[in-house]
């Protein structure tokens, strides 16, 4: 087996096993979890490009008795490895890891309730030396467009969509789902009030008209550098937005 560290999300409420060189997940899996507000019994979430399962772990523990069945997919054997061990370490049966590339999956499209993706957030920027990271941070031969293509694909009618990335690629996200889905809300997060914002959260459904939201910014961190109430109580306590 391979070497893993051992880590822990909301409050050392649930084991996330990480390789000790590589990809390691950050709290923006955490906020992008917190994005998907409900799930009711039946319903199915994917989990697009999962690295080591932390926004899928953070599903699970929200939704552990609500009767969900969550995918996560991820191309790296490694993280998915890792992945597959913290759920099981968590007592998460509901949980499935598949080791699949997106673009040559067997997944059947049309086949999720809800489908989330903390995607790779560079097309052009100098890679990693490590390889692991590079995978993870850099696209390579396809892009945003064509990731966001295969989420919208695996989505069932009126399925909800959520992802987190850079505040700088919103306008090339907006273009992708632009009259394919709708009801679609922004949330800004920045690390402190009146700081621009770096990333941004989307939601959206399939088959819906609703008109664009562009919420308030939500500030992670006090002037004094302390966490605020709100990114307490989503990394901590493992709310919904």
């Amino acid at each position: 087996m391979n070497s893993f560290d051992e880590n822990y999300l909301l409050n050392k409420n649930v084991k996330i096993f990480q390789p000790r060189e590589g990809y390691r997940a950050s709290t923006d899996a955490v906020w992008l979890a917190a994005a998907l507000g409900k799930a009711k019994k039946g319903d199915t979430i994917l989990d697009v490009g999962c690295g080591t399962g932390a926004v899928a772990l953070c599903l699970a523990q929200r939704f552990k008795d609500c009767s969900v069945s969550i995918t996560g997919i991820e191309k790296q054997p490694l993280l998915a490895e890792a992945a597959a061990l913290s759920a099981k370490a968590n007592g998460f049966g509901f949980l499935h890891i598949v080791n699949e590339d997106i673009f040559e999956t067997r997944l059947n499209p049309c086949s999720f309730t809800h489908v989330v993706t903390n995607p790779p957030y560079a097309e052009n920027d100098m890679p990693s030396p490590n390889k692991s990271k590079a995978a993870a941070h850099n696209f390579a031969g396809r892009g945003l467009k064509e990731w966001l293509d295969f989420c919208i694909k695996m989505l069932r009618p009126q399925g909800r969509f959520c992802m987190i990335n850079r505040a700088a690629a919103l306008e090339d996200i907006l273009a992708v789902l632009h009259k394919r889905l709708g009801r679609i809300e922004i949330f800004p997060l920045c690390s402190k009030s009146g700081d621009d914002a770096k990333r941004i959260i989307v939601r959206a459904q399939k088959d819906s008209k609703t008109p664009l939201v562009l919420h308030p910014a939500i500030s992670v961190h006090n002037e004094d550098g302390t966490h605020t109430d709100i990114a307490q109580a989503i990394l901590r306590g493992g709310q919904a937005i």
